[in-house]
């Protein structure tokens, strides 16, 4: 008991110094602006507002997002529309008086009923309140360690009693240099005498820099100066981390996310494995495919291998031919595999797609459809992929998350085999570890909820999204061209439109889907039309005809891996890009 609170305890003031030094984070520089704007005008009482208000929607939606959207079936991009509108209106309202004057009469009527005291006469605590809550759901801090945790918890909706103290510890510590810097700002707008002929212009500067921001923050560009700002200073952005990356932090953490311990090596004569809880019981599944329901109660005496993964997903592609290989050699013995498909986009969930990815992966392991992540969530778990090793008393003995460790978890299997008393005839024999070793472009999403390393500059025409990509597009970094629809998940561009990266791997591989069958995209490679020698398998004459929404396959570079262009063109209307992942 004293550890857990000791622990806890030093989570909770890292958590706090976290908080205190997110203001210095490049990665929230653009926003800034507007925090001094915002404080520049109005009552002595308006920082607070602005502090306030900033912590309380970051703590509230960064907390309850994922419940309220279960509970209301709305976009999050509607709250962030709604938190440019709100800014963009106080930045006018700076520019025009007599607009200030009725913004913040309205504000300050709207919250009386709440802060009677705090709304008196003047005091801007009102309309600070209102401009800070708007702020707060457009803030975006550089995620570290501990604001990662949170997040992931809060989208798998396990928020408890330490997460919400945890999360209140950071904006604590975020709020406290937060409110120094409005209060800096608007105490040198206020005492500085040789600014007071200039306040009305110094406000109504101040109001066209908010405008500019709120556009900057509907067309997603002020990610674009984000990125610009970490790529110019990445020793400093890595440097303001380095508080998190605590040994006593990272124990912590891994607690609160209740990970696994995985066991590091396993020998053909090791000792025991380690005993990491009772595997928790199937629920939640929506469908049961290859088999009928199945309860980790009815599979007491075998060992059982779950395995979390999603059929879009290269990673747990690449690791398909071992489980199925696993699943052929020791079936017979006492072993029984289980597929958990927990989806990453939404048509992930249709059990049609998982039917075909099965019958196209040769799967023939029981697979259950865990479309709500109600079986994710009571294994606690994080990653794709993710393997739990359960012997034959239903206890978990060996986890691995990721690619790799093939021979490991096979001679864990063989060993609890052995343990459970069941016939294990022959050597173990490894297959190929296709895991890559080399340096490749990470993950990249292309929906607006999670993209990053965005190269494109936006523009509005006859209502439609336009993009234009730079001259150069940085290593890693990604473009639109053309006129695309940009949801939270994914880009659906029309006839004529492209999307650009520059990637360093060997193989890249794109989630791609269509409204309708039968929709194509030309493939360049390096400026040219690819040929057969670099197309990846379902590239055919330079082309992807996409007919059903999956995972394609569009480079491959026999092993010579290195850096290029990769350059797709809508030829018809309505295609839609989720993700690019690379080998």
């Amino acid at each position: 008991m004293v550890n857990n609170t000791v622990f806890m305890s030093t989570l909770l003031l890292f958590s706090f110094l976290a908080g205190f030094v997110t203001i210095l984070a490049p990665c929230i520089w653009p926003l800034l602006p507007i925090v001094l704007s915002a404080s520049s005008v109005g009552g002595k009482r308006r920082p607070l507002g602005i502090t306030l208000g900033v912590m309380t929607s970051f703590t509230l939606f960064t907390l309850t997002i994922s419940y309220l959207e279960k509970i209301f079936p709305i976009d999050p991009n509607v709250l962030r529309l709604l938190a440019v509108i709100v800014i963009g209106l106080l930045g006018l309202s700076m520019m025009i008086p007599p607009l200030a004057t009725a913004f913040e009469n309205s504000v300050n009527r709207l919250l009386s009923p709440f802060q009677n005291r705090l709304q008196k006469q003047g005091t801007g605590f009102g309309a600070g309140y209102a401009t800070g809550f708007s702020i707060g759901l457009v803030w975006a801090p550089c995620a570290g360690p501990i604001l990662a945790t949170i997040a992931t918890l809060a989208a798998t909706q396990a928020v408890n009693s330490k997460v919400v103290l945890i999360t209140l510890a950071y904006v604590s510590g975020l709020g406290i240099p937060l409110f120094f810097f409005s209060l800096a700002g608007s105490r040198i707008f206020t005492r500085a005498r040789v600014l007071n002929k200039y306040t009305g212009r110094i406000q109504q500067a101040f109001g066209f820099v908010m405008i500019v921001a709120a556009l900057l923050i509907y067309t997603n560009y002020d990610k674009a100066i984000q990125l610009k700002i970490l790529d110019a200073f990445p020793s400093y952005g890595n440097f303001l981390n380095v508080i998190e990356h605590n040994e006593k932090v990272t124990k912590e953490l891994s607690a609160l996310r209740g990970d696994k311990e995985t066991v590091a090596v396993v020998q053909k004569n090791a000792d025991r494995l380690a005993d990491l809880g009772e595997a928790a019981e199937f629920t939640g599944i929506e469908h049961w495919l290859n088999s009928g329901p199945l309860t980790m109660q009815q599979l007491r005496g075998q060992v059982v291998l779950i395995d979390f993964w999603t059929y879009s997903c290269i990673n747990c592609v690449r690791t398909l031919p071992h489980v199925t290989g696993w699943y052929e050699k020791y079936r017979g013995n006492g072993f029984v595999v289980v597929g958990v498909h927990t989806p990453e986009f939404a048509f992930e969930k249709d059990r049609k797609n998982v039917a075909k990815a099965l019958e196209q992966f040769k799967i023939n392991f029981p697979v259950a459809q865990d479309n709500d992540y109600a079986t994710w969530r009571a294994d606690q778990n994080h990653y794709w992929p993710a393997k739990y090793l359960v012997d034959a008393k239903g206890r978990i003995r060996y986890t691995h998350f990721g690619e790799g460790k093939y021979d490991e978890t096979e001679l864990a299997i063989r060993q609890l085999l052995q343990e459970a008393g069941h016939a294990v005839h022959g050597n173990a024999n490894f297959l190929k570890d296709a895991t890559p070793r080399i340096r490749r472009t990470p993950e990249t999403y292309l929906g607006s909820a999670r993209a990053e390393r965005f190269a494109s500059k936006e523009k509005l025409i006859d209502g439609a999204q336009v993009f234009s990509a730079p001259a150069e597009i940085a290593p890693d970094h990604f473009a639109y061209e053309g006129a695309w629809n940009i949801s939270a998940a994914a880009g659906v561009g029309q006839k004529g439109s492209s999307v650009v990266i520059q990637f360093r791997a060997n193989e890249v591989f794109l989630v791609i889907g269509s409204s309708s069958p039968g929709a194509a995209m030309k493939v360049f490679l390096d400026g040219k039309a690819i040929d057969a020698r670099a197309a990846g398998a379902d590239v055919n004459g330079g082309r992807i005809v996409v007919e059903e929404e999956r995972l394609y396959r569009l480079i491959d570079l026999k092993g010579k891996a290195g850096s290029h262009e990769l350059r797709l063109e809508c030829e018809t209307d309505g295609i839609t890009v989720y993700a690019f992942t690379f080998g």
